[in-house]
């Protein structure tokens, strides 16, 4: 069993659950994801299934794009609506003063993770000192946000406000949210964070937990091909000598394909559309990376 599956997780259900879960209906051990989401948090995972893991790093780099709701006047220790309220002081801003501050955040920009984020510091991943009471210094962190705006605002002493954000793979909503309302001298969190795609994949083409434990094993009628889930790599297609020498994890000549650019990942398809691997561009040759065959 080889492939991509597109979860849309519920509330309330931690990535590793819904791993956990594809690994019982599908009775395969070797499932991992693309990007971890918050148990509050629902929408799109993307699964790999078998050999596939080894293609998820190219999954679990592209766009991200969510949906998110904010309150604005209230933070909380975690900046979402599962933490602990810190401090909650009115902000009776209106739309027009969000909009106005929105363009900092547009491109790149820097981003201090959450204490409740899962990086390493000294061997000790954050959320576990957080879950400690224990806090510390973070470094700030070069992200991109690519797309931002305020779909709805409601106006009160604690306003609410929902955005969409297309943003580059470590970028943390919750932050993006709170630092927004502290350039309007205010805090924020979450209560609300939809991750509706990532890169070319659409959280509408996703299936639901139930639907995945109903299928069981014929899970596997529910995959995506590996050329499907790498649509965004560009293709190259290669006649049957040449897919043999890819078989081999042998490399392309450069000549052969002088329009794609240097450095970027391909997806390596024959002409019945299976993809045999991921190659990786250089100036002189096009060399493998992952060899799927």
């Amino acid at each position: 069993m080889i492939g991509f599956l597109l979860v849309d997780k519920p509330q309330g259900w931690t990535s590793h659950d819904v791993v956990a879960k594809v690994r019982g209906a599908a009775r395969i051990k070797k499932v991992g994801h693309a990007g971890t989401l918050d148990p509050m948090a629902t929408g799109l995972l993307v699964l790999a299934l078998g050999r596939a893991t080894r293609l998820l790093r190219f999954v679990q780099g592209l766009p991200k794009t969510y949906l998110a709701h904010a309150v604005l006047g209230v933070a909380t220790d975690t900046l979402d609506a599962d933490g602990a309220v810190l401090e909650r002081a009115p902000m009776p801003v209106e739309a027009s003063e969000v909009e106005a501050v929105l363009d900092r955040f547009r491109g790149p920009i820097l981003q201090i993770p959450p204490m409740v984020s899962a990086i390493k510091v000294g061997g000790q991943r954050l959320y576990e000192m957080a879950r400690r009471g224990e806090e510390i210094e973070r470094d700030a962190r070069p992200v991109t946000i690519h797309e931002l705006e305020m779909v709805d605002f409601a106006p009160s002493d604690y306003p609410e406000m929902a955005f969409r954000v297309v943003c580059s793979t470590g970028t943390y909503v919750r932050t993006l949210a709170d630092d927004i309302a502290r350039a309007l001298g205010g805090r924020a969190h979450l209560d609300g964070l939809r991750r509706v795609s990532i890169g070319s994949l659409n959280v509408d083409a996703a299936h639901t937990i139930d639907s995945v434990a109903e299928a069981g094993e014929g899970v596997e009628d529910l995959l995506i091909s590996p050329a499907a889930a790498l649509v965004d790599l560009t293709e190259v297609v290669v006649g049957p000598a040449a897919a043999e020498g890819v078989r081999h994890g042998v490399a392309i000549a450069r000549s052969a394909y002088p329009d794609l650019p240097d450095d970027s990942f391909v997806r390596v398809v024959d002409e019945e559309g299976i993809m045999l691997a991921v190659y990786k561009t250089d100036a002189g040759s096009v060399k493998p990376e992952v060899v799927l065959a």
